[in-house]
């Protein structure tokens, strides 16, 4: 085997385990430890891994996030499919809480014409559901953070600690065993109180999400109830959402 597939096959295990040590290089491509360190020296100087004590894992990867209108175009036919399975969950007359995650709009997008009372932080989610007449809409007031169009601060916190709803559907840049991530403190902590006001918590995540940690961890898995992708994650990930109790939903 060529050293330019032996590096093809070391990262694709690094991109479903994360982590590689030189001996499992040797049993797994039938090399010396002399090889495999090399083919690690080689992947370290094209910058696609870091090389650890023993081995090597993925470098950390920060995602740059998009404005709102340019997110609404990333993975949008897998977040379309992941919103119409949640709001296939909404009931008559459900009170629940939409964030202001481009999925959740999906979400919104999707919602048939039933009796249900929502609540958001969203300017985006309140204009779609203001079409929908039996949709009885509480926008939660705040300062504007206008490039993504969501409302926070204090008002929106204290408001919302007022309330108790069926269910919550949390959008994420970041979900991983560390947690749920954003990029935006301001959104997290909205996001945060969401969670503790709802008696379930639904996170709508497309695979792109799945394994990623942004600046600002909002909740743990252990917070989630339910999370709805668009992909089977890994076996590790799924192993760690049995160990925490979170249930997952993949759209057909």
């Amino acid at each position: 085997m060529y050293q330019e597939e032996r590096l093809i096959q070391i990262m694709r295990y690094l991109e479903e385990h994360h982590r590689i040590s030189v001996d499992e290089i040797c049993d797994q491509l039938a090399v010396s430890r002399d090889t495999a360190r090399r083919d690690l020296v080689k992947l370290e100087e094209q910058k696609a891994i870091v090389r650890t004590r023993g081995g090597a894992i993925l470098p950390s990867r920060h995602q740059e996030v998009l404005d709102y209108s340019r997110r609404l175009q990333t993975v949008s036919d897998e977040k379309k499919q992941i919103g119409e399975l949640a709001a296939s969950l909404i009931q008559q007359g459900d009170t629940i809480i939409l964030d202001a995650s481009t999925t959740v709009q999906a979400c919104a997008n999707a919602m048939s014409q039933r009796s249900v009372n929502v609540m958001t932080n969203s300017i985006h989610q309140a204009e779609i559901l203001s079409s929908k007449p039996e949709v009885d809409i509480q926008l939660l007031g705040g300062l504007l953070q206008k490039e993504h169009g969501f409302l926070y601060g204090t008002s929106v916190i204290e408001r919302l600690r007022q309330f108790h709803v069926k269910k919550a559907f949390i959008g994420v840049v970041g979900l991983s065993e560390r947690g749920l991530t954003i990029a935006h403190e301001e959104d997290g902590m909205v996001k945060r109180n969401m969670i503790q006001q709802a008696e379930q918590v639904i996170v709508l995540a497309d695979h792109t999400k799945i394994g990623e940690t942004e600046l600002f961890r909002f909740a743990e898995l252990k917070d989630v109830d339910l999370i709805i992708t668009d992909q089977v994650p890994s076996e590790e990930f799924q192993t760690v959402l049995k160990r925490e109790q979170v249930e997952l939903m993949v759209t057909p």
